[in-house]
């Protein structure tokens, strides 16, 4: 059943951890092999949920350690039509494993408990095409049609929230958002950036927060960026209304553009560190940003130290 979907306590302003960089961590840490980058057909193995359930654990830990609610995503960035079928899953299977990625984090809420702080429980729907670059858009009603199904699941289930990562581009975002407003859900949508801090299509982050605010009534909860590291949208953040929207950070732990990352052969894991002082300076300029979290490169290393210099 779920608890926040009418309520998401993270609004309410205390800091909220979100795990790191799934992916990489499974392939460069763990050795797991994920096809097409895709986590999910993990969740049809025994192999494949014990590596997640430790993965997911340790983050928890770390919360539960600093008195920090947490953000538990599904591990379905890649569980729409055209990633599944590139996978071996056709559109009944899919529905099978988003429905499961929910039930599979539900239950490591009811085992993994948070010392009395919120863990909520949040479906990922990621792009339809590559995550790292803008390709052929969709249109908003295609957007929304393609992603209802997957919107439609998480509805489904115990899940609290949806949240909509690695936009590249606004029309798929408001697709999406529209999606889960029809599905009766909670969304949040993070726009992923370049190193000159404007999305792959070459809208700033202000122009797409207000296009999707303006096309869906202010329908998102709140939004965030993924997928970048601060040194790539820092400079750009500014001054407006808009700032106020973005609820959340998830970065990279690497500086080096999408287009390095996506030939790259070794993780580069930044510095931990210095990381995470740059998130204590992103959090003066975004007031609003409490949910903390990474992306690709970063590890439960990367959110320990964003979780003590944060909470200073």
């Amino acid at each position: 059943m779920s608890l926040y979907r009418q309520n998401l306590p993270q609004a309410k302003g205390d800091i909220f951890l979100a795990d790191g960089g799934l992916e990489t961590t499974l392939v460069f840490h763990d050795g797991l092999d994920l096809t097409c980058f895709a986590a999910f057909p993990l969740l049809d193995t025994v192999k494949g949920r014990d590596a997640l359930r430790g993965y997911f654990a340790r983050y928890l830990q770390i919360a539960a350690k600093n008195g920090m609610g947490f953000i538990l995503d599904t591990p379905t960035w890649r569980a729409n039509t055209d990633w599944g079928a590139k996978v071996g899953y056709d559109q009944p299977a899919l529905d099978r494993i988003n429905r499961a990625a929910v039930a599979f984090i539900d239950d490591l809420r009811a085992n993994l408990a948070n010392a009395g702080k919120p863990i909520v429980l949040s479906g990922v729907i990621g792009p339809r095409g590559d995550g790292y670059v803008a390709g052929e858009a969709m249109s908003e009603a295609e957007a929304e049609t393609y992603h209802a199904r997957q919107a439609v699941a998480f509805a489904d289930s115990a899940c609290d929230m949806v949240s909509a990562t690695t936009m590249t581009n606004v029309p798929e975002a408001i697709g999406i958002a529209r999606a889960a407003k029809a599905a009766g859900m909670p969304v949040v949508i993070s726009f992923t950036v370049e190193t000159d801090g404007r999305l792959p299509t070459g809208d700033t982050i202000a122009q797409a927060i207000a296009a999707t605010d303006r096309a869906t009534g202010g329908y998102p909860a709140y939004f965030m960026i993924n997928c970048a590291h601060p040194t790539h949208f820092q400079e750009h953040l500014g001054k407006g209304e808009w700032i106020q929207r973005i609820g959340g950070v998830r970065a990279n732990a690497s500086a080096k553009s999408h287009a390095e990352l996506d030939t790259a052969t070794e993780l580069d894991p930044g510095d931990p560190q210095e990381l995470a002082e740059q998130y204590r300076e992103l959090r003066r300029l975004l007031p609003r940003a409490n949910v903390l979290g990474g992306c690709c490169g970063t590890d439960h290393r990367h959110i320990e130290h964003i979780s003590h210099r944060c909470a200073a």
